[in-house]
């Protein structure tokens, strides 16, 4: 198993693994960070997608790279969103997507599909059955990372499934340190969907 992961880093610059264990350590970070409702989850979030862009473009996975650019900017109008304040109290709260929110995530999740297929067409791109692959998880990470915005606990749902199917994908492309960095994820996400519920059913009892 070890073998399979490093296997794969033989031919790789130094630039591109320090740039993932860069990725690797600020990927864990923020999500610990969204745990815990801290608003640090999104500066940290900010330099791992960042990076991601860069790898997964050079890697010629333009599907993840597509999302990666979305999950910047959603992350900058996520921390303005957590950022706001009414008598000092902050506005956003952990909450249950409404009828509304669930049937605009559904149009959210068929449009990046439909965005990111063209998206292999407009970088003339073959597209290969793994790929098809990519353009699923595209779907349920771009509506995740709206609904985190908005502090939806529905976000951590989509979270779980699609780093569940991520995991083996970049251990097959060769991504090791990408592939743990989703087990990890995955284990934080279903911690993090405990706590904030936790935090949502005080918070209804209170009112």
């Amino acid at each position: 198993m070890i073998e399979f992961f490093l296997e794969a880093y033989k031919n790789k610059s130094t630039l591109d693994i320090t740039l993932e264990a860069i990725v690797f350590f600020f990927g864990i970070i923020s999500v610990y960070y969204a745990k815990k409702e801290n608003i640090l989850v999104y500066p940290t979030g900010i330099i791992a997608t960042v990076l991601t862009v860069y790898l997964l473009y050079k890697a010629g996975y333009f599907a993840d790279m597509t999302i990666n650019f979305y999950f910047s900017i959603m992350s900058i109008y996520g921390w303005v969103n957590w950022s706001r304040k009414k008598e000092g109290k902050p506005v956003i709260h952990i909450s249950r997507t409404t009828t509304r929110e669930k049937v605009i995530g559904v149009v959210l999740f068929f449009l990046t599909i439909v965005v990111t297929y063209v998206v292999y067409h407009l970088f003339g791109q073959e597209i290969q059955p793994e790929n098809y692959i990519d353009i699923f998880t595209s779907g349920l990470f771009f509506t995740g990372m709206w609904y985190m915005a908005m502090k939806k606990i529905e976000n951590w749902t989509l979270w779980i499934i699609g780093d569940l199917i991520t995991i083996p994908l970049y251990g097959y492309r060769g991504l090791g340190i990408l592939s743990v960095q989703y087990i990890i994820f995955t284990i934080l996400a279903i911690l993090a969907y405990l706590e904030w519920r936790k935090i949502l059913n005080n918070n209804q009892q209170i009112s």
